[in-house]
């Protein structure tokens, strides 16, 4: 069980794989559910920064990492500009249907990381820097900075094969 977490598939075997799921190939797929694939994203960055409305990832890991549950089990990354591209094209782009993440922040001075459910309704990048606007759901927003993480929700991507999934498949994707 534990070697199918240790395997690496190829640029060309990933879209080998990508091309099976998508046309409902594999066992326990069907065309139907295998245009869908729901990803859930985690971004890292260095310092946190949250005030109002905006939130602010400052020295933003480079990486945006993505995965998605069974059946399809996708796992990747995405570069900030390919990041871009996911967050606003498509018909059901995050810019269209926001979703929901939590913020963790480690806090400087607590034992523990505080936690945070916001929406994400717009983003923009500013130099290292990824900002959001957001909306708080639940909890508050973190006093001071520290280094943190966005877990932002499932996001049902129906466009994934047309979606430059090349990005995360040439980077070699693991399959669990």
């Amino acid at each position: 069980m534990l070697d199918m977490f240790h395997h690496r598939f190829t640029p060309r075997s990933g879209l080998a794989l990508l091309a099976l799921i998508a046309i409902g190939v594999l066992p326990g797929t069907t065309s139907a559910n295998a245009q869908q694939v729901e990803l859930l994203f985690v971004q890292s960055a260095a310092d946190i920064a949250a005030s109002g409305d905006e939130l602010r990832l400052k020295n933003m890991s480079p990486l945006t990492l993505f995965f998605s549950d069974r059946p399809q089990r996708v796992v990747g990354h995405f570069k900030l500009d390919e990041w871009q591209k996911v967050w606003a094209k498509g018909h059901d782009s995050m810019q269209k249907d926001p979703p929901n993440a939590v913020l963790s922040v480690f806090e400087p001075g607590k034992d523990d990381p505080s936690e945070t459910v916001v929406e994400l309704l717009d983003m923009k990048s500013d130099g290292a820097d990824l900002v959001y606007t957001i909306k708080v759901l639940k909890g508050s927003l973190p006093g001071t900075g520290g280094q943190g993480s966005l877990f932002i929700d499932d996001v049902p991507m129906s466009d994934f094969a047309q979606l430059e999934a090349r990005d995360c498949y040439r980077h070699g994707c693991a399959d669990f």
